[in-house]
């Protein structure tokens, strides 16, 4: 275990049950969605090629915009 993710696991372990219940669900949670992206780009490399390739071109033909924080 490396020492930034023991360090969490410690100041974690003194938060009250219900707020520790709360974050290992959150935990749990982030590992397995990560492992989902994982799983769905290793399984379709040429699916996310073809859409990066798409919003490329639409951008080359001006057909993007900035994105404004603002007008969010």
């Amino acid at each position: 275990m490396t020492k930034s993710l023991q360090e969490a696991f410690e100041r974690a372990s003194q938060l009250p049950p219900d707020e520790q219940e709360a974050f290992g669900a959150w935990m749990l949670h982030e590992l397995d969605s990560e492992q989902r992206w994982d799983e769905l780009f290793n399984r379709s490399p040429d699916l996310l090629s073809k859409l990066a390739d798409e919003a490329l071109a639409e951008h080359r033909a001006g057909k993007t915009k900035p994105l404004n924080p603002e007008t969010l």
